[in-house]
Order: structure tokens, then sequence, then C-alpha cells
């Protein structure tokens, strides 16, 4: 991959002029000063968001109130950057019944949450029955809470389990409840990379290709990046790439959120990259994912003072509350903050906070936290 052949005054002058960057452009922008690659990406952020909220989606910042539920641990592939998966073999390995479900989803209700991010590992034993019956059991019960769940991994591990293409799957599942789906398993979309790290998990062909069906039956999704362990700098283009050709096709992805490695207590061992280096590949993601309108600041793995620095390179978004997280919290991770510090940061940065939905509408004004 070559870097541009256009000048750095002519690319600064493209990246303004809000016209779509090459994979040379963005190893080039990826040179800059930080400060200048900052001030571009806060700049198409701004034009990605010009249209919104009635003409006022550059001064908003938007968040959402929900919970993340894993509703089992047991996983049989194995990945080498996870520290929450269990074997059947190990004592705590879990999977939650409908009672502990209701008592978590209870919690969150109270507190005003509209969606539970539903996510668990590859369980080799449970049956297509055992996840419609619980997707119904929670559209039944919490009719108002959206059931953000199961990522393109499992679906594909679905697939596989139940002897059913994935579009049929997809489609009971939605059916039976599912409301939209994260974009967790998406790492690095590169098979190089993959191989290393998770090499029994859905290929970079198979997790585009989940998303491209769940797109195809109007289920909207987020897609990720998880950088900073054996990946170049030409892979996370890469990723980049076909995450945004995916949504010229289909216009399926509501939001892109990428976060850096995270390796304490876990089999992948790599120098961890600095709070810089996220910076730096968020505003690079801002500027080529032009057809994505809304990037989450990852302050779950860099904690709050560098999320509200982020929604100064390119961030519109400030992610969850996330009344609960086990995945990288296992890993070393463990920042929380309530709503009423999240609507802090964000008024501090000098924007609106507000509250969303899954879909990014706004919420009514009086579900502010400042008015609770």
């Amino acid at each position: 991959m070559s870097t541009a052949s256009i000048s750095e005054e002519e690319l600064v002058d493209k990246v303004l002029a809000g016209e779509r960057v090459s994979d040379g452009d963005a190893l080039a922008l990826y040179l800059l000063p930080l400060n200048v690659l900052g001030a571009l990406a806060n700049h198409r952020r701004d034009l990605a968001k010009r249209e919104s909220y009635n003409g006022r989606g550059e001064q908003v910042v938007t968040y959402i109130v929900d919970r993340n539920v894993n509703y089992t641990n047991v996983c049989n592939v194995y990945c080498k950057f996870c520290a929450f998966y269990r074997t059947e073999k190990d004592h705590d390995h879990y999977v939650l019944s409908h009672a502990e479900l209701e008592e978590k989803l209870e919690e969150l209700s109270a507190i005003g949450g509209v969606q539970v991010l539903l996510q668990g590992g590859h369980h080799p034993k449970l049956g297509i029955e055992h996840y419609l019956e619980m997707l119904a059991f929670i559209r039944a019960r919490f009719p108002h809470i959206n059931i953000h769940g199961f990522s393109p991994p499992e679906f594909h591990h679905f697939s596989k389990v139940f002897g059913l293409p994935v579009a049929e799957v997809l489609r009971l599942f939605k059916e039976a409840g599912l409301g939209s789906i994260p974009g967790g398993g998406g790492e690095i979309l590169v098979d190089r990379v993959r191989t290393r790290i998770s090499p029994l998990k859905a290929n970079a062909n198979e997790w585009l290709g989940v998303m491209e069906e769940a797109h195809a039956l109007g289920l909207k999704s987020s897609a990720t990046m998880m950088f900073g362990h054996v990946e170049t700098l030409e892979e996370r283009i890469e990723h980049l790439r076909r995450l945004r050709e995916l949504q010229d096709r289909t216009n399926g992805f509501t939001a892109f959120i990428c976060w850096t490695f995270q390796p304490d207590n876990t089999v992948l061992k790599a120098e961890p990259v600095g709070s810089s280096e996220y910076l730096r590949m968020q505003a690079l993601s801002r500027i080529y994912l032009d057809n994505i309108e809304n990037l989450q600041s990852s302050w779950v793995t860099q904690g709050p003072k560098i999320g509200q620095i982020a929604l100064r390179y390119g961030a519109s978004d400030f992610g969850s509350v996330m009344m609960e997280e086990n995945v990288v919290s296992k890993a070393g991770t463990s920042f929380r903050l309530q709503a009423q510090e999240i609507e802090r940061l964000i008024s501090d940065a000098g924007y609106e906070p507000r509250r969303r939905n899954t879909w990014y509408d706004l919420m009514p004004l009086e579900q502010s936290a400042v008015h609770i």
C-alpha cells in the first residue's frame, strides 16, 4: 500500500472539502501531527452531524443508558486476547436463568435504561430453543428495552450448532425479539491477524457476511475495531476499508467504535499502545469512514479524561453508561461512570449532552440525567 501522491496541503484540502480519502491518503494522514489530525477529524465529525437533530448535530454529543449482560461465559473458541471465557470444566462457568436476566433488567429499567447489550461465549451445547425463549422472555417482560444482541461470530457459531443458514437464524431471532446487532468480534478484519489471535472464530468474510445478511433484514448494527496487538497500520486501514465498502452497499452501520487491546490476564501478550495512539486511530477512522455518521468515544478502555478529549478527535457519541461490563474488565480495565458524570464530561467539553436510543434518536429532554 503506497502513501498518497498528493502534497500534504492538497491532502488537508481534500479532507476539509469532505472528499473520500484513499488508503494511501490514510497512510499519509496517520503521519500528521496529532493535533492537526485531530482538528481534521473534528471537522469531518461536524460535516457528518451537520444535518442531524434539526441542524444542531454539531453541538450535541449523545450517550445511551444500557447494560451489558453476558448470558454465558462458556466458550469454545479460546481467543488469545480474551480473559473472560470459561469452559464447562471451570468451577465459575455459568448460563443465566430467566430469573437472573429479569433481575438485571429490572435494575436497568429502574434507571431509565433503553437497551440491553446481550452477548455470550460460543457455548457448544445450547440449542436454538434456549435463545428464542430468552429473546421472547425479554421482549414480553421488557418491551421498552431494545435487545442489541449477539455478535457476528456468535451468529456464525449458531449457524453451525443449529444446522441452519445464518440468514435463517437472524430471521428467527428477529421474530423472537432481537432489535439490533453489536459489532463485537470484529477485532481486525484481516485473516492473517485473525488466524494469529482467534483462529477458531469467524473469519473476516464470515463476520462481514453476517452483517450484510442482518442489514438486508432491516437489523441495524454497530461496527468495531480492536487494535494494538499483532496487526500493522496497513491492516488497520484494510479493516476500515472493508467496513466502508459494506456500508456503501447496505447503509446498515449506525456507529463505529475502536479501542485498544487490553493485555492483562490474557494469553496474547503485546506492548500496550498509549492514549495518543488511540486518539490518532479514532481521528483517522472518523476521516476515512465518511459514510458512518456516528463515532463513539471509548472511555471504557481509555478512561473518562481521554474519553472526553476524544470528543475533539472525531467522536460524536460518549457510548454507554454501561451499568455492567464483564469482558474488558477481566483484561484489566474497570472504568465506571454514572449518567450525571457523563453529562458533566460532555458539557465541560463544550457540547450539549443528550440521551439517545439504539438508532441515535434523541430521548425526550426530561429524561436527561440533570432532570432526574
